[in-house]
């Protein structure tokens, strides 16, 4: 059982991972946002001001979903890099800076910790540069894959400040209530 594998098996061995991870990350990234409200469905978020730079409401699912097929793709590509030394080690920042992406949403839609949450997703970042600076010894196109996302968490960390900066007193916004349809 020595021998190398060839380039189809090679191949084959991504196109398994690929059709594994990719669905699996965009999954769990859509649980993660079905948890909880967000966005201007969620009346606490919808009750805070928000920084002029804040993109409209449909952008959010739609890049994240580019994200998420993208953030699948490079983790396909650093699983199956048969012997590469430190693919234990990619995979392991790349699980770690998804589980802190999973939970962002609940802490801050949820919780409405927006310090919290502020400081998670620079967590968030520095295990994704962690894995984009691995993952480019291992394949450097995962490592290019990562590079939107990590732009993306820019952008998010700083509507995050922003959000936090002008509503000193989010944790404690009440939300609106909600329209009753009851005919009395």
């Amino acid at each position: 059982m020595g021998e190398l594998a060839s380039r189809s098996q090679l191949r084959m061995d991504f196109v398994r991972a690929a059709a594994v991870l990719i669905p699996a990350v965009l999954l769990l990234g859509f649980l993660s946002g079905r948890t909880v409200p967000s966005g201007e469905q969620n009346g606490w978020y919808a009750a805070l001001a928000k920084p002029d730079f804040t993109p409209p409401g449909w952008a959010f699912p739609v890049v994240w979903s580019v994200l998420y097929v993208m953030l699948g793709l490079a983790i396909a590509m650093i699983v199956s890099a048969r012997g590469a030394r430190l693919r234990g080690l990619g995979a392991a920042l790349f699980v770690a800076q998804l589980a802190g992406n999973l939970a962002w949403t609940p802490l801050f839609f949820g919780a409405h910790r927006v310090d919290a949450a502020f400081l998670l997703i620079v967590a968030i970042l520095g295990l994704s540069v962690l894995a984009t600076i691995v993952f480019a010894q291992i394949r450097r196109a995962a490592a290019w894959l990562m590079v939107p996302y990590m732009a993306w968490l820019c952008l998010a960390a700083a509507l995050n400040w922003e959000i936090g900066r002008l509503n000193p007193d989010a944790e404690r916004v009440v939300q609106a209530p909600v329209a009753s349809q009851m005919i009395r």
